[in-house]
């Protein structure tokens, strides 16, 4: 059966009002990207927080809108498939001059879903792959900028040139002294090249959008001498008086990718063309997945599609098996990974142990509480996924027991296009870290544990065990001051990254600070209460002792030693109600998503 010409006109209409949606979407997130630098430049830093906060709601809206808009003006859920296919053609003819055509393909994608029937997700109705190329998009129009600009200097003008380059963004706050972190940052970029001579080609190239997170911004670009690439990062801040500051020069991938990592909170930038910064920061970055990339600039559907075409990629490139994920079980999350792939999957289960009060959407909210909030590189960050199949062959049996135990309601398995499929209803997947129990116990099993013993073996790992019993702390009170209280702080619900750095994943008990309750231990009244081992005050939903965490976090003396020197504030109440109070004063915690040791120190 082929289309009738009304069939194609209708098709057509259906496509231009789907790409209608998708620019309305774009041009909003555009803008509230691009205010930021307004809010940045007045200190409104709760401002700059609700802004995060809405602007990751505005793809769901706009998806309803357009779904709702085809539905009510084509009946759009009605049209043969002949016309589906059509509208297809149709919008890719729509996009060939688009600026952003991987983002108007994921929303095709989006609003296609919602209107038919699970069905027909992976055929030729969708963008399984991408339609359109993005390479070489350029800004032909003259009133956009072009993605990154391009500065020359020589030997003697470098620190001239970084300060003409930080004031063609135009931040219309003074600088304390531009003249000086300019220098500053000429003398690192120097130190950076090593004393290499300087070639015919050497140059600056920088991002023409600002990045902002948090209280701070950024200039983002690299240097380019002869063969040479050295990317770097410029955080501007505010010093105690009000002037900005360049507060350091960062210049090695492993900065940036601390950076840009996925346990920080969205940039806000705004951009035209997001596959150009994509190219860019990928060069710059080349071990960084693009979806990561993507995710961080705030793209973060894009960047889940990235992420499910890599994940279709490696299963067709790949032959081990779906496994129930190292380590402790948790009582409200099965999770379960492919050894392969380093990501986990995690799905909520249908029941758990009394002492967990809670229910599925509770555990949902949670996530999406981390998902809106500044992260501060202390919490992981998650991809959704809903009805997601994966071939049966593919799970070892011990894991489909596990999730027709303690999942049975997120689990289908079914025959689908001639092959068996296993259908996961709801499911979070994370960046897979080492459980900080686990890293701690490899120090103790390498003899950690073991004060007296002088081997290189030794001390080694006590050097971990120390390590990781700071980062821990360090995570900790960086949730603190960003308004988390993580609820469950056992070891196993920390994470180590390949950085190095501890971040928190398990989300079904956290709760904000300024909710919490917290409070002494009473004295014991009498011989009774303090013989026994049952607790004889009252407890509220939200209190919380500090000094009660001991028992539960510091049995192990290598770990308390270490505990009790850097952390021993945790226990008591005082840190936890002194930062209470201050975020309830309306103080926002800095952040410094790079090594203090880096840092230029002004005088303020």
């Amino acid at each position: 059966m082929f289309p009738t010409r009304l069939d194609s006109s209708i098709a057509y209409d259906i496509a231009q009002a789907m790409l209608d949606g998708f620019n309305r979407h774009y041009r909003l997130f555009r803008s509230e990207s691009a205010g930021a630098k307004h809010r940045f430049e007045t200190a409104d830093w709760q401002g700059q927080q609700r802004s995060q906060r809405e602007r990751i709601e505005f793809y769901d809206l706009r998806v309803k809108e357009a779904s709702r808009r085809l539905e009510l003006e084509f009946k759009a859920g009605e049209q043969p498939m002949e016309v589906w296919q059509q509208i297809k053609l149709h919008y890719i003819g729509l996009l060939v001059e688009h600026h952003q055509p991987e983002l108007a393909e994921t929303f095709f994608n989006s609003v296609t879903t919602k209107i038919l029937h699970r069905s027909y997700f992976l055929n030729n109705f969708i963008f399984v792959r991408p339609a359109v190329s993005t390479e070489y998009i350029e800004n032909d129009e003259s009133e956009f900028r072009p993605t990154f600009r391009a500065y020359y200097p020589t030997e003697d003008t470098t620190a001239k040139v970084v300060q003409h380059m930080v004031q063609d963004f135009g931040l219309h706050v003074p600088f304390e002294d531009l003249t000086r972190d300019a220098q500053w940052v000429a003398t690192a970029m120097a130190e950076r090249l090593g004393g290499a001579l300087l070639r015919a080609n050497y140059q600056i190239q920088a991002l023409t959008g600002l990045f902002f997170r948090n209280k701070g911004c950024y200039i983002v670009g690299k240097v380019i001498n002869g063969f040479s690439e050295y990317p770097f990062a410029l955080p501007i801040l505010y010093n105690g008086s009000g002037k900005l500051v360049i507060d350091a020069a960062l210049f090695d991938e492993a900065d940036l990718l601390l950076l840009f990592s996925f346990a920080h909170a969205y940039f806000m930038v705004d951009m035209e063309i997001p596959s150009a910064y994509v190219q860019f920061l990928r060069s710059m970055m080349p071990r960084k997945p693009r979806n990561e990339i993507y995710n961080a600039l705030g793209l973060a559907k894009q960047g889940k599609t990235m992420f499910y075409r890599d994940f279709l990629h490696h299963l067709r490139h790949s032959t081990d098996k779906f496994r129930i994920a190292p380590g402790i079980k948790g009582m409200v999350m099965l999770v379960f990974d492919l050894p392969s792939f380093p990501y986990v999957f995690k799905v909520i289960k249908d029941y758990y142990p009394p002492q967990k009060d809670t229910t599925r959407e509770q555990i949902k909210g949670k996530y999406l509480l981390v998902k809106q909030h500044d992260r501060v590189g202390r919490m992981a960050d998650t991809l959704e996924y809903s009805n997601v199949g994966f071939p049966r062959e593919r799970f070892e049996d011990e894991l489909i027991a596990e999730l027709q135990k303690f999942a049975p309601s997120q689990l289908e398995i079914s025959d689908y296009d001639g092959k068996t499929e296993v259908v996961i209803k709801h499911l979070y997947i994370e960046r897979r870290m080492i459980p900080l129990n686990i890293y701690l116990q490899e120090a103790f099993d390498a003899g950690g544990a073991k004060p007296n013993e002088s081997s290189r073996q030794a001390l080694r790992a006590r050097e971990q065990i120390a390590r990781g019993v700071i980062e821990y702390g360090n995570a900790i009170k960086d949730l603190v001051a960003a308004n988390i209280f993580p609820g469950d702080m056992l070891w196993k619900n920390f994470g180590i990254t390949r950085h190095g750095k501890v971040v928190f994943y398990d989300y079904d008990e956290i709760e904000y600070l300024t909710d919490c309750n917290f409070r002494r231990v009473p004295a014991p009244r009498n011989e009774e209460d303090e013989m026994s081992g049952e607790v004889w005050y009252s407890v509220g939903p939200h209190d919380v002792f500090p000094e009660t965490f001991g028992p539960f976090l510091l049995g192990n003396p290598a770990v308390r030693a270490v505990f009790m020197k850097h952390h021993a504030d945790l226990l008591d109440i005082a840190f936890w109600q002194g930062h209470k109070d201050r975020i309830l004063a309306g103080y926002v915690h800095d952040v410094f998503p790079y090594d203090k040791e880096k840092r230029f120190r002004h005088d303020t």
